[in-house]
């Protein structure tokens, strides 16, 4: 396959703080915002964790390749049949040279984004006391509401920000108090998953392989959405908004807004992804590198936080069934195993190591 042309890329200066622990003890939007500072006060003051010391930290800007999707979701009639196979041929080859992509004329409408944008900012407005009081709040199923890192042994393992995590199965039976979020959550829920699906059978053909394995395994009740804000921190260059991990899915799919904060690992290096007000991204998960047997990349991702600005995001994550079997035909680089097995691998790794581990304890050493 063709190179991906390679990209324009521009420095992004992100500059060390000098008074690390007075900064990061200034008081937040206590309100709305996670108390932070209480509860992980003892790595904060703990200076054996500040390893970050004056330096300058330059990370490169760049533009994730671009795909315009209207060939292949328009109808037969309007798209030539060798523009929808160039448009199939870019969708893999930035699976296997990036593991990320972006999408413009996806079919989820510029007022369906605004429309959940908006919904989402009123949900975490919303004082902590409440969100945190799960029972109470949004009728959404226990654990759903997330913040911080629990398992953070060091700053590095400390994630700044909030979350919703949702099953799409409980969408339409959340947010009680909130119908016009109910009824926004299952309008993107529904229009996002059909991208996915569509998105994955393009990838699974490309592979020799049948996408009906993403129609069986792959449903509504199996996937999930994840509302993110990513509060002002006090001290960016040393926190992170998400510390650096891999998605645990086939492929996850998300609106982000323009404050910006993505980055991902591309040849070895971090690159800060440029936002994109008319595009999703997407991107490669574990499963899907397992699957295609290393063919299609899932790489390294994180969020950086912002000292001033507030960044919202919401992905959608194409997952299968916990009794999903994950295998190719051989010789694989993987033993057959499950996504139940895998998911319980990771929080295994997570409590003992505090970060995960994912494909590599799945591996067959040849």
């Amino acid at each position: 396959m063709q190179e991906v042309m390679h990209p324009s890329f521009k420095k992004v200066q992100m500059l060390e703080s000098d008074n690390f622990i007075t900064e990061l003890n200034q008081p937040l939007n206590m309100a709305t915002d996670p108390p932070f500072h209480q509860a992980y006060k003892s790595l904060i003051e703990d200076t054996s964790n500040n390893i970050f010391g004056k330096k300058l930290v330059l990370v490169e800007e760049c533009e994730l390749p671009l795909i315009d999707l209207s060939r292949i979701l328009h109808n037969d009639n309007v798209v030539d049949e060798s523009e929808r196979e160039e448009c199939k041929e870019e969708i893999a080859r930035a699976s296997q040279q990036w593991g990320f992509f972006q999408v413009t004329n996806h079919g989820i409408s510029k007022d369906l984004l605004e429309k959940m944008r908006e919904e989402q900012v009123k949900v975490f407005k919303q004082p902590f006391d409440k969100k945190s009081k799960e029972d109470k709040f949004m009728n959404f199923p226990a654990g759903s509401y997330r913040w911080g890192t629990p398992s953070a042994t060091c700053l590095n393992q400390l994630s700044w920000s909030e979350a919703f995590h949702i099953p799409m199965a409980d969408i339409s039976a959340s947010a009680a108090a909130f119908t016009t979020l109910s009824s926004t959550l299952e309008q993107f829920a529904t229009t996002v998953a059909g991208l996915a699906r569509k998105l994955t059978a393009i990838l699974a053909e490309k592979l020799g392989r049948e996408s009906t394995f993403f129609q069986e395994n792959c449903l509504p009740s199996t996937c999930y959405l994840r509302m993110n804000r990513y509060p002002p921190c006090p001290v960016p260059s040393a926190i992170h908004g998400l510390m650096p991990h891999t998605d645990s899915d086939f492929l996850t799919i998300l609106h982000q807004d323009e404050v910006g904060g993505l980055q991902l690992v591309k040849d070895g290096k971090w690159i800060a992804v440029k936002p994109n007000p008319e595009a999703l991204i997407v991107n490669i998960g574990d499963l899907f590198q397992a699957w295609s047997n290393d063919v299609y990349k899932s790489v390294e991702h994180r969020v950086v936080t912002n000292p001033s600005t507030e960044r919202f995001s919401i992905a959608y994550f194409f997952c299968p069934s916990y009794d999903t079997v994950i295998q190719n035909s051989e010789p694989s680089n993987y033993r057959k195993f499950s996504f139940r097995e895998f998911r319980l691998q990771v929080q295994e790794d997570v409590q003992k190591y505090g970060h995960k581990v994912g494909l590599p304890r799945f591996l067959i050493s040849h």
